[in-house]
């Protein structure tokens, strides 16, 4: 599978010239997750009373990771905090987690759901686009197929 993504992200044309390679899913590491955890540690804070250290529990995180998004200093990098569709996916997961934390199958399905529809809809473009070659990132439309 990766073999596949590789070659249609990156064609022949690329091949020879030395050109790193940073598949959307390292790109969603650094932006998407951090911004979905923001969310999420907000979301659990301010809509369901929990404190820091009981988010960080939940969420698997320390009190001061915890702090630094509701801080808004961690998981800045991608707004999309402004599309209904993600936030409705992100509560979803936040309140699966409260009610039945032991039932990791389901928030990694939601999780997956919410990076397939920021990526559709084009919202991680511009941080993808900046460590890719002008030529292919201007042609990219891999998220959004």
């Amino acid at each position: 599978m990766t073999c596949g993504i590789f070659k249609y992200v990156f064609p022949q044309n690329y091949s020879n010239l030395g050109v790193k390679v940073i598949l959307p899913c390292e790109v969603g590491v650094k932006t998407v997750l951090p911004a979905v955890k923001a969310i999420m540690a907000r979301t659990i804070v301010e809509k369901h009373g929990l404190n820091e250290k009981q988010t960080a529990d939940l969420l698997g995180l320390s009190q001061s990771a915890v702090s630094r998004y509701i801080g808004r200093e961690r998981g800045n990098l991608l707004n999309i905090e402004s599309t209904p569709e993600v936030l409705t996916l992100i509560d979803q997961m936040v309140n699966h987690l409260i009610k039945t934390p032991d039932d990791k199958t389901e928030i990694l399905k939601l999780f997956c759901q919410t990076c397939t529809t920021i990526r559709e809809k084009g919202l991680m473009c511009p941080a993808c686009q900046k460590q890719m070659p002008q030529a292919w990132a201007e042609n990219c439309s891999f998220c959004k197929e």
